[in-house]
C-alpha cells in the first residue's frame, strides 16, 4: 500500500520536524520541507509526522481521503 504526501510550501515554517520524524519521505531545502518522494510506503512515522507538524502543512492522502493529520 502506498500513500501520497504533499507539503504546502506556504504554510511550511521549515521546522524539520518532519524530517527529523521520517528522514526517508522528508527533507528540508530552502528552509522548506518537501516529500522525497510524492508516493510513499505506508507506515505510521508518515502520519506521526503529519501530526506532529506546527504549521499544519503536510497532508497524508489514501486515495482521494486525506488521513493526516489526524483530528486530536
Amino acid at each position: 500500500m502506498t500513500w501520497t504526501v504533499r507539503v504546502d510550501t506556504g504554510l511550511c515554517m521549515g521546522s524539520g520536524i518532519c524530517a527529523g520524524t521520517a528522514p526517508e519521505v522528508f527533507a528540508l531545502e530552502d528552509e522548506r520541507a518537501r516529500p522525497r518522494t510524492e508516493r510513499v510506503a505506508a507506515h505510521e512515522r508518515v502520519l506521526e509526522a503529519a501530526d506532529m507538524c506546527p504549521a499544519q502543512a503536510i497532508t497524508v492522502h489514501d486515495g482521494a481521503a486525506v488521513i493526516a493529520p489526524r483530528p486530536d
